[in-house]
């Protein structure tokens, strides 16, 4: 299951990165 650990970890990176961008610049949304 490789790559659905894979997945996980490139949706968990994904949604921190999308937070941060929110919070840095919330004019954007």
């Amino acid at each position: 299951m490789i790559v659905f650990e894979f997945i996980a970890v490139a949706l968990g990176v994904a949604a921190i990165a999308y937070l941060v961008v929110a919070l840095v610049a919330p004019d954007r949304f």
